[in-house]
């Protein structure tokens, strides 16, 4: 919702907010999936769904939080926009008590970032 609201305010989508998640126009600049589970490998295995079911996560998994927007340059995309690609990952420790975001302290606002990439 945040990423399709954005790219209705940059004007790279047209319509409302559940016109464009409705129509699926979004997934144009958002082809990935949000995350994936985290473990002895980068994509670790596991089944997302069980019997058609959603997994119900469990203490001790972990995955990861990383939508990403991936701009190409086409008609209809000012080539301001070309080539910008953003995926900022958060990998996140399922608990007893809930969850712990085991990347808290990376930098994500813009700014941040562009401070990190300096040094």
């Amino acid at each position: 919702r945040v990423l399709a609201q954005g790219l209705i305010d940059l004007k790279l989508c047209e319509g409302s907010l559940d016109a464009v998640l409705e129509s699926g126009t979004y997934k144009r600049f958002y082809m990935h999936r949000a995350g994936h589970w985290l473990g002895l490998d980068v994509h670790d295995v596991g089944l997302y769904r069980v019997d058609g079911e959603s997994r119900l996560l469990e203490p001790g998994m972990a995955l990861t939080v990383e939508p990403g927007c991936y701009i190409r340059p086409a008609d209809k995309v000012p080539e301001e926009f070309w080539d910008i690609g953003v995926r900022i990952e958060d990998d996140v420790l399922v608990t007893a008590e809930g969850s712990e975001n085991l990347t808290a302290a990376t930098p994500k606002t813009i700014s941040d970032v562009e401070a990190a990439c300096a040094r």
